[in-house]
């Protein structure tokens, strides 16, 4: 009975050696002609990585203060209980991947799964701009379900794209979804305490098909802890998904650079449902359109926007939008049912310079298209008196190419402002203004003062009523990266 037993101990030992792989890689002590299962025996480059199948289990530790140049294109997929993780060991500064615009992208997931990435910091800085250039790209193209991607704990920085969304601009991360013979998506996608500046044209960038006939969306997506700085255009971008978490970032100085004229704003939804942004902060949007720091876009249901921190956006607080041109069309069923709650707007709606489509145009709050069922309360809007030059209006109901807005409601609202402020309510369709309370009277609105107050509220405390704001919604300033 004794050869039985050690022939099935056999056995298991090397299952379980094949589910327990470990690679190093040392750009400082390696050599590329060692085994690389070892610290001692580390490789020195990324060379070896295209020639090796990764199995379920398998951890790529890359050595802390290593540079390496090249791509890591990941074609194989771990298991639940087995994932396949790259991170980094050692102390000193995080391993760092240079692109140097070889490809469009540094990182490629090619239609795997259960893959974490943690701690590694990239770049890809080609000579010129190219149009979809990337840092991480992800794709789940004709795969089916793809199941728990982690990306934590990176640093995407240089990443020169096309500044041209058309062009398909560049991004520091992109996830594809895509599926003409197979329906695909990504289920557990997890974007994680990632720091992220200097990608142009955007930063976390998702793109998938719009048309509800063939509706598949992403599931369980969440954004969350990431640091998002000096990118010219798009913030955040939900598109494709159901149930998206976007909490918790922080998104400031976006650099006036984007041509004429390109729209960019904040953080918004883009043919999703049901996204979740709430305890967010953005600042400083200067797109030449659009520019607000939060947007309920086109062919999205049920988004809610709720303890946010908005300030010194060009653009303004909010956008509100759908295409009336395709309304009604099965590729798009409209943006209804929108949610803006509790947040805190403070200077926004600063262009300060005429807009190439409307001249000067930077309401806080816009609302336009065919949007039905949008839900405005107990927000707090604070606006310092405006440039005589600056837009100053506070709500913009429009036409964006058919049906004009309907149902919408600001509600327990409180509008703080010192200079002349305006609203333009032009066709109004059952919008309602209830229970706000405005600093004093607009000089131009067809709104119904007598559901409303107006109280003269004068030399109001700025930084209490923000630092209340944050604290009561743990919105806590992130550290400034070098």
């Amino acid at each position: 009975m004794k050869k039985p037993i050690l022939l099935l101990l056999v056995f298991l030992f090397s299952c379980s050696s094949l589910d327990s792989y470990n690679i190093y890689i040392d750009s400082n002590e390696g050599d590329d002609n060692n085994s690389g299962n070892s610290k001692q025996n580390a490789w020195a480059s990324l060379v070896n990585l295209d020639n090796t199948i990764l199995k379920p289990g398998t951890t790529i530790h890359l050595k802390a203060d290593s540079e390496f140049n090249g791509v890591i294109e990941i074609n194989d997929s771990g298991r639940d209980d087995n994932p396949i993780i790259f991170k980094s060991y050692g102390n000193g500064k995080k391993p760092i991947v240079n692109g140097n615009g070889e490809k469009t992208h540094t990182i490629l997931l090619d239609n795997v799964e259960h893959i974490i990435i943690d701690g590694i910091e990239i770049s890809n800085k080609g000579i010129e701009r190219l149009e979809a250039r990337t840092g991480l790209t992800i794709l789940a193209e004709d795969s089916g379900e793809l199941k728990n991607i982690v990306i934590k704990n990176m640093v995407i920085r240089d990443v020169n794209g096309s500044l041209v969304k058309s062009d398909g601009g560049g991004s520091a991360i992109l996830i594809r979804k895509f599926g003409e013979k197979i329906r695909s998506r990504i289920n557990g996608l997890q974007i994680l305490n990632n720091h992220i500046y200097k990608t142009e044209r955007n930063a976390i960038n998702f793109r998938a098909s719009a048309n509800r006939d063939k509706w598949y969306p992403n599931l369980n997506v969440i954004v969350k802890n990431n640091l998002i700085e000096k990118v010219p255009g798009d913030g955040i971008v939900i598109f494709g998904c159901d149930g998206a978490i976007v909490e918790h970032n922080t998104l400031r100085d976006f650099p006036d650079i984007l041509p004429e004229p390109e729209a960019a704003a904040g953080i918004w939804p883009y043919s999703s449902d049901n996204t979740i942004i709430q305890f967010n902060e953005v600042s400083g949007h200067k797109a030449k359109w659009d520019a607000q720091g939060y947007d309920s876009d086109w062919n999205s249901v049920g988004t809610i926007i709720q303890n946010n921190y908005s300030h010194d956006n060009y653009g303004g607080f909010v956008l509100v939008c759908n295409a009336g041109s395709s309304y009604g069309e099965k590729i798009n069923i409209g943006t209804s049912n929108t949610i803006i709650r509790n947040n805190l707007s403070i200077n926004d709606g600063i262009r300060p310079y005429p807009t190439s489509r409307r001249g000067v145009f930077s309401p806080t709050f816009h609302i336009t298209g065919p949007v039905e069922n949008t839900y405005i309360h107990d927000n707090i809007i604070i606006i310092p008196k405006k440039n005589q030059n600056v837009d100053n209006t506070i709500v913009r109901i429009d036409n964006w190419g058919g049906p004009w807005p309907m149902k919408t409601n600001f509600e327990n609202n409180k509008f703080y402002f010192e200079g002349d402020m305006k609203n333009q309510l032009r066709k109004r369709k059952n919008i309602e203004f209830i229970g706000n309370v405005f600093s004093k009277e607009l000089v131009e609105t067809e709104m119904d003062y007598s559901k409303n107050s107006i109280l003269k509220i004068q030399n109001i405390d700025i930084e209490v009523i923000k630092n209340k704001f944050l604290n009561e919604n743990k919105i806590l300033p992130k550290q400034t990266f070098n």
